[in-house]
Protein backbone atom coordinates (compact mmCIF):
# COMPACT_ATOMS: atom_id res chain seq x y z
CA UNK A 1 0.00 0.00 0.00
CA UNK A 2 1.13 3.14 -0.80
CA UNK A 3 0.89 6.48 1.21
CA UNK A 4 1.21 9.73 0.49
CA UNK A 5 1.64 12.91 2.84
CA UNK A 6 0.45 16.80 1.37
CA UNK A 7 0.20 19.34 4.03
CA UNK A 8 -2.58 21.87 3.28
CA UNK A 9 -4.83 23.90 5.64
CA UNK A 10 -8.79 23.26 6.02
CA UNK A 11 -10.77 26.60 4.97
CA UNK A 12 -13.23 27.96 7.53
CA UNK A 13 -15.60 26.17 4.79
CA UNK A 14 -14.24 23.00 6.01
CA UNK A 15 -12.69 21.93 2.51
CA UNK A 16 -9.50 20.51 1.58
CA UNK A 17 -7.77 20.90 -1.52
CA UNK A 18 -4.81 18.24 -2.31
CA UNK A 19 -2.58 18.34 -4.99
CA UNK A 20 -3.66 16.73 -8.14
CA UNK A 21 -2.29 12.82 -8.32
CA UNK A 22 -3.62 10.97 -11.13
CA UNK A 23 -2.87 7.41 -8.97
CA UNK A 24 -5.65 8.30 -6.70
CA UNK A 25 -8.27 9.61 -9.42
CA UNK A 26 -11.37 7.71 -9.00
CA UNK A 27 -10.49 5.91 -6.02
CA UNK A 28 -11.54 5.35 -2.71
CA UNK A 29 -8.69 6.55 0.01
CA UNK A 30 -8.96 7.31 3.60
CA UNK A 31 -8.16 10.55 5.47
CA UNK A 32 -6.48 10.80 8.72
CA UNK A 33 -5.48 14.39 9.64
CA UNK A 34 -3.03 15.29 12.49
CA UNK A 35 -3.27 19.09 13.34
CA UNK A 36 0.34 20.33 13.22
CA UNK A 37 2.10 21.79 16.97
CA UNK A 38 2.78 25.07 16.70
CA UNK A 39 6.59 25.49 16.36
CA UNK A 40 6.76 28.45 18.84
CA UNK A 41 8.86 27.91 21.58
CA UNK A 42 7.46 28.31 25.39
CA UNK A 43 9.09 31.06 27.27
CA UNK A 44 7.31 29.77 30.70
CA UNK A 45 9.02 26.17 30.11
CA UNK A 46 12.40 27.42 31.09
CA UNK A 47 11.31 28.96 34.15
CA UNK A 48 9.11 26.16 35.43
CA UNK A 49 12.09 24.25 34.92
CA UNK A 50 14.68 26.08 36.73
CA UNK A 51 11.88 26.98 39.59
CA UNK A 52 11.54 23.01 40.04
CA UNK A 53 15.18 21.93 40.06
CA UNK A 54 16.79 24.97 41.12
CA UNK A 55 18.71 24.53 44.43
CA UNK A 56 18.03 20.32 43.78
CA UNK A 57 21.38 19.12 45.15
CA UNK A 58 22.16 22.53 46.95
CA UNK A 59 22.69 20.72 50.35
CA UNK A 60 24.55 17.68 48.88
CA UNK A 61 28.19 17.65 48.59
CA UNK A 62 28.99 16.18 45.01
CA UNK A 63 32.57 15.91 45.13
CA UNK A 64 33.10 12.86 46.97
CA UNK A 65 30.63 11.50 44.74
CA UNK A 66 32.55 12.74 41.67
CA UNK A 67 35.56 11.22 42.77
CA UNK A 68 33.71 7.41 43.71
CA UNK A 69 32.13 7.53 40.44
CA UNK A 70 35.47 8.22 38.36
CA UNK A 71 37.65 6.12 40.45
CA UNK A 72 34.95 2.86 39.69
CA UNK A 73 34.85 4.17 36.19
CA UNK A 74 38.79 4.08 35.74
CA UNK A 75 40.21 1.40 37.49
Amino acid sequence: MQAYRFETRISKKGTIQLPFNQQLVDREVEIIIFPKQDLKPNKNASVDFINKWAGFLSNVDTEDYKFQYLSEKYK
